[in-house]
């Protein structure tokens, strides 16, 4: 776009632009928009007064067109507008916008305008996203690095004080909190990949059946030094069921996840079940605690997302985790919640019949896992239920 005397570009020239973009002319008006300028302003601006028609305001509420005066001065000084955010107004509501500009003569030699309004929505999200990355990270990390701190500072100032009792017992919590920052640091990792498209699976025939019974069996096995309260956790198989074609690790971090959230936010007997129908094969994790609002399961596979009161702790990127691996497999998950029934997580991954020999892992017994009322608690902090 040429600085001196020309002509604005009309419409067709627009759209080919891939931002909503306006020209204003000398005398305020409106000659050109293109298709997502007029979605964006929910009626064509064309012929209207730009004033009126794109009502744009600052954080203060100021009136943009009023306090920046974007037609004053020379065009070929002052030639670019600067970025903006601005609030665009209209349909009872305001919008977040980011504004960009040029100024241009226009063929009667008076200062037009060249207007793109970016849409901020997703940008806010963004920024909001990456907030409360900082803040989780730093709150997660925070707690188990200052019980490391404490425990080493008292060992290594008062050791001969302490039985061999006492230094075991605090060694074992700088190990589990140890463990916890370690887990941590490879959800941000696993997040990172996932997000970029780089997320690699190791595939191999996995049986399924020894996968959950080796879940189940950590479970049971966990000493319950964590603020989980109790739960039984069981496997119900069928026989035959056919192996996976997967990535095992990748599988049972899903598998961990869903059952580590149930027993954060369930209750009563947790079950692992095992499916396989003509298309797909996977598993579905129940427990029999309270109901999950509707309006929260279109959201619990999002990053950082929390219920409103959520008193439990974790970086809240579980299940969005879960769902990336899932996804990387080309299989699918979802949550299902009722009151009479609890909450069931499903996992689907499609067969690969060239992989299916029958697992010898599975159908070993119908029910795997802890004996009804024997305690299983996880045995790391994180998942959560978003």
């Amino acid at each position: 776009m040429s600085r001196g005397h020309g002509h604005l570009p009309d419409t067709a020239t627009l759209e080919l632009l891939p931002d909503p973009v306006v020209v204003v002319d000398g005398r305020g008006l409106v000659t050109a928009a293109n298709e997502l300028a007029v979605r964006l302003l929910g009626a064509d601006p064309r012929g209207a007064r730009a004033d009126e028609m794109i009502a744009l305001r600052d954080e203060a509420g100021h009136d943009w067109w009023t306090t920046d005066c974007p037609q004053d001065g020379d065009a070929s000084v002052r030639h670019r507008i600067p970025e903006r955010d601005l609030w665009l107004e209209g349909g009872g509501r305001a919008r977040p916008v980011t504004l960009t500009g040029a100024r241009q003569r226009d063929a009667t030699g008076a200062v037009g305008l060249v207007l793109c309004l970016r849409r901020a929505e997703r940008r806010q999200r963004l920024d909001a996203a990456r907030s409360d990355l900082v803040a989780t990270v730093s709150h997660e990390l925070r707690s188990p690095l200052t019980a490391v701190k404490g425990f080493t500072k008292t060992l290594l100032a008062k050791w001969d004080r302490f039985t061999d009792d006492q230094k075991r017992q605090m060694l074992t919590t700088v190990n589990a909190d140890a463990d916890r920052v370690t887990r941590l640091l490879g959800e941000l990792l696993d997040v990172s990949r996932i997000d970029a498209g780089r997320l690699k699976l190791q595939r191999a025939p996995v049986s399924l059946g020894g996968l959950a019974a080796r879940v189940a069996d950590r479970f049971a096995a966990d000493d319950g030094v964590h603020e989980h309260d109790a739960a039984t956790v069981r496997v119900r198989d069928p026989r035959d069921l056919p192996r996976v074609h997967a990535d095992e690790d990748k599988l049972e971090q899903v598998l961990t996840n869903l059952v580590e959230n149930a027993t954060k936010y369930g209750a009563g007997r947790i079950e692992i079940v095992l499916t396989a129908g003509e298309q797909e094969i996977g598993f579905s994790v129940t427990d029999q605690g309270g109901e999950i609002a509707p309006e929260h399961l279109d959201h619990l596979f999002t990053k950082f997302y929390r219920r409103s009161g959520e008193r439990h702790t974790g970086t809240g990127l579980g299940l969005y985790i879960s769902k990336g691996i899932v996804e990387a497999h080309g299989g699918r998950i979802w949550a299902e919640s009722d009151p009479a029934e609890g909450t069931r997580f499903h996992v689907r991954l499609p067969r690969a019949p060239e992989f299916e020999a029958p697992s010898q892992a599975a159908g070993h017994r119908t029910d795997h896992g802890t004996d009804a009322g024997t305690p299983a608690r996880p045995t790391t902090d994180g998942g959560g239920e978003a």
